[in-house]
């Protein structure tokens, strides 16, 4: 994506391409009439159950591994591969820019699920790095 040099008008253009990959997706799925692929919700009750991670160790994980959320307010605002809602816009593009600026952000926070994760904290940074093209993520991972 080429950038015009507006912080403000780059993070709109970001949040349009990945909006439209979503509803482009969205539309590929009805016409091959395959279910709705939304965010899964982990039970984080249940997870507690079988987590067996030191709490709050801090590594770096591959986006790829993260499957879904413990949140369930938050699955409404990304699809199965966290790109966002209209209703993310605001929040979404502050994420953007302040990592296009080289801010430090804080590390995401994750539950172990099978030989993946779930999002407790950290959706929109999930989200931006996965439009710039990240491969990894720091992240907290905690036992539930």
């Amino acid at each position: 994506m080429l950038m015009t040099g507006l912080t403000s008008m780059d993070a709109e253009r970001a949040f349009t391409r990945v909006a439209r990959a979503r509803r482009r997706a969205a539309l590929a799925r009805r016409l091959l009439r395959k279910a709705c692929e939304g965010l899964a919700v982990y039970d984080e009750r249940q997870l507690a159950r079988r987590a067996a991670a030191p709490r709050g160790r801090i590594s770096e994980i591959p986006l790829c591994a993260i499957r879904g959320t413990v949140e369930p307010s938050r699955a409404h605002l990304f699809d199965g591969d966290f790109r966002p809602a209209v209703a993310a816009r605001p929040r979404w593009q502050r994420v953007w820019i302040a990592e296009h600026r080289g801010t430090v952000l804080p590390p995401i926070s994750v539950i172990p699920v099978g030989d993946g994760y779930a999002v407790r904290d950290g959706h929109h940074r999930v989200s931006v790095a996965r439009a710039r093209g990240a491969l990894t993520i720091d992240a907290a991972v905690e036992s539930a």
